[in-house]
């Protein structure tokens, strides 16, 4: 689909007769720089109307990013037609802009990463928000130290020219980091596919600047593949609306340290020039993308921290009620046996809960499940551990508790019960069964829970009112 496309095959019939241009104009500086010029005002406008209609495709933040984008397309369309026009007066020819074009460049690039970094990211807490703009800081920052390693060479730039290759080469790595991290976020308001030209863009412009920048063609490909992004887009949202940016989220992220490597290479290729300004300037910048990644490390030792708390929280307790689940009361249960003299455990199954969330659907049974925690937790000690086992079975783990003492905390969990719960305007009451089981010498955890659950089972069949003491088991129920 993408190889057919007609205008796609324009934009490189085009680029090729720039670079038939540009062989056959060499050692014509004045010719060359015209038709650099020139041929970049249609790749402009093709930028900004492919921008607008995928816009048209779109709601919300996407259509905001994509407006951006066609108002970008425009500023680039002003700027470098302005430009090809001012070559045919007398003046210096150079395929670095004017004041027009720069401003329009300048202000056009800075909207595009600015609109890549405030695009929302739903979803995501303030930390990860943070280490987001710091690993945006540290890439301009890697950037901005390459631009000085390279330029800050005494007699051979101008001090005007330097900052704007500076401000250049941060802007396009920003923006390239921009729109990489967008992709792994899986927030992105553009598909894979035509995110990858646009990258292209950003890198092959940076990167000309220093390993060619008299290569006329190579200064031309950013204008290329910054258009062929939108149009990309364009022929993917055509065809599936949705065809955007793919849900998926990265754990890390290794640009941080990518930028550090950068900078690292920046040092060791300024050391060879002695000590300097071009040296004490990629220190500098050394330094601060060190204390950059630090901070990042901090912040994501934060989330670590809590996602291993997340994670401990789901594994040992119930995601409904917020009770212990059966494997955590299983774990605490065996670990204090042994610790205390006297151990009860008190079994709680609903009776009639199958009932309410037929008639009244499973919202409401979750409900009442949430209401029983609460009344569970009232009624019983700051060192009594409640759980839910699953279902509609509950259990109270009870350290230092006589059987009487127990039985006095079911006859208050009993008589809670019995109070009735408003769902949705109608009261309903959570009549239940208690089994409790007194720990004996000989208890270990699996028998006590079987104790209890023996009990739980009697009462049940007993009817209301009626107690039994077997062994160290006691049994009481409500119907």
């Amino acid at each position: 689909m993408l190889r057919r496309d007609p205008l796609l095959r324009a934009y490189l019939g085009w680029t090729a007769l720039a670079c038939v241009l540009f062989l056959v104009l060499d050692g014509n500086t004045s010719g060359q720089v015209r038709a650099f010029w020139a041929f970049q005002p249609p790749l402009d406008l093709a930028l900004a109307i492919c921008s607008w209609r995928v816009a048209r495709l779109v709601t919300g933040p996407i259509r905001r990013f994509w407006r951006v984008m066609a108002t970008v397309g425009a500023l680039f369309t002003i700027g470098d037609t302005w430009q090809a026009v001012s070559t045919w007066f007398p003046g210096d020819w150079s395929s670095t802009g004017g004041t027009v074009q720069t401003v329009c460049f300048g202000v056009g690039l800075t909207a595009v990463v600015t609109a890549m970094l405030l695009h929302p990211q739903p979803g995501r807490t303030g930390r990860e928000r943070l280490a987001f703009w710091l690993d945006s800081a540290t890439v301009l920052v890697a950037g901005g130290v390459v631009g000085w390693c390279v330029l800050a060479v005494p007699g051979e730039y101008s001090r005007p020219d330097v900052l704007a290759m500076l401000a250049a080469t941060g802007v396009c790595i920003t923006a390239a980091f921009s729109a990489v991290k967008m992709i792994l976020s899986g927030n992105a308001p553009m598909h894979r596919l035509a995110a990858v030209p646009m990258v292209g863009s950003a890198v092959v412009m940076s990167a000309g600047a220093f390993l060619a920048p008299d290569s006329y063609l190579v200064r031309f490909l950013p204008t290329l593949l910054i258009a062929v992004g939108p149009r990309i887009q364009q022929i993917l949202a055509d065809a599936d609306r949705t065809a955007f940016g793919e849900r998926r989220k990265k754990p890390y992220s290794l640009l941080p340290y990518g930028a550090m490597v950068v900078a690292f290479g920046a040092l060791v290729f300024a050391l060879s020039g002695g000590v300097g300004a071009r040296l004490w300037g990629v220190v500098a910048g050394l330094a601060l993308i060190c204390g950059l990644v630090a901070v990042r490390q901090l912040v994501a030792f934060h989330d670590n921290v809590e996602l291993m708390k997340r994670l401990h929280r789901q594994a040992h307790f119930d995601g409904l009620t917020g009770l212990a689940n059966r494997t955590h009361f299983h774990e605490q249960l065996a670990a204090a046996l042994p610790a205390s003299p006297a151990l009860s455990v008190l079994l709680v199954d609903l009776d009639g809960f199958k009932s309410v969330n037929d008639t009244m659907g499973h919202a409401a049974g979750d409900a009442l499940l949430l209401a029983v925690a609460d009344k569970l937790r009232a009624q019983i000690r700051t060192a009594d551990l409640p759980a839910r086992l699953g279902g509609d079975e509950f259990a109270v783990l009870l350290p230092n508790c006589t059987a009487e003492e127990a039985e006095a905390t079911a006859a208050r969990i009993l008589d809670a019960l019995t109070i009735p719960v408003v769902i949705e305007g109608v009261p309903v009451t959570a009549a239940a069964s208690i089994g409790v089981a007194a720990a004996s010498p000989a208890s270990d955890a699996t028998s006590l829970l079987r104790d209890a659950d023996l009990a739980m089972y009697a009462a049940k069949h007993q009817g209301k009112g009626t107690w039994q003491r077997h062994d160290n088991t006691m049994t009481y129920a409500t119907r």
